[in-house]
């Protein structure tokens, strides 16, 4: 029965990685959601380099998220406090990353309006 479902003897992927591995593509899914919204926006010079600036912050927070969960890891927390800190930061990561994209739809629209 071990072997059909496979066996947890291997060690499981630490906390820290698993945030790595959620953070690069909740960064790719922001860039990509940023770039589609301002091209369809018709977006200018201006508005493609608000989204380099966005996504060097996003890369500043996602460092300090990073380093955060390297100092949980040794802090000696049990498995079921850590899984629950990891479900709520990655709940607020992919949040923070969708919702943080569609906020160039009203940047875009006054933009427009202001400057045609």
């Amino acid at each position: 029965m071990a072997t059909a479902l496979g066996s947890r003897t291997q060690p499981r992927k630490s906390f820290a990685k698993r945030i790595s591995s959620h953070l690069a593509a909740a960064l790719v899914v922001f860039c990509l959601l940023q770039i589609g919204i301002v091209a369809k926006m018709g977006g200018s010079l201006v508005l493609h380099l608000g989204i380099i600036i966005a996504i060097g912050g996003y890369a500043v927070a996602a460092r300090g998220l990073e380093r955060r969960w390297h100092m949980l890891e040794q802090g000696g927390l049990s498995d079921s406090g850590m899984a629950l800190r990891f479900r709520r930061d990655v709940v607020q990561l992919w949040g923070a990353s969708l919702v943080g994209a569609l906020l160039w739809v009203p940047v875009a629209i006054i933009y427009r309006f202001l400057f045609g």
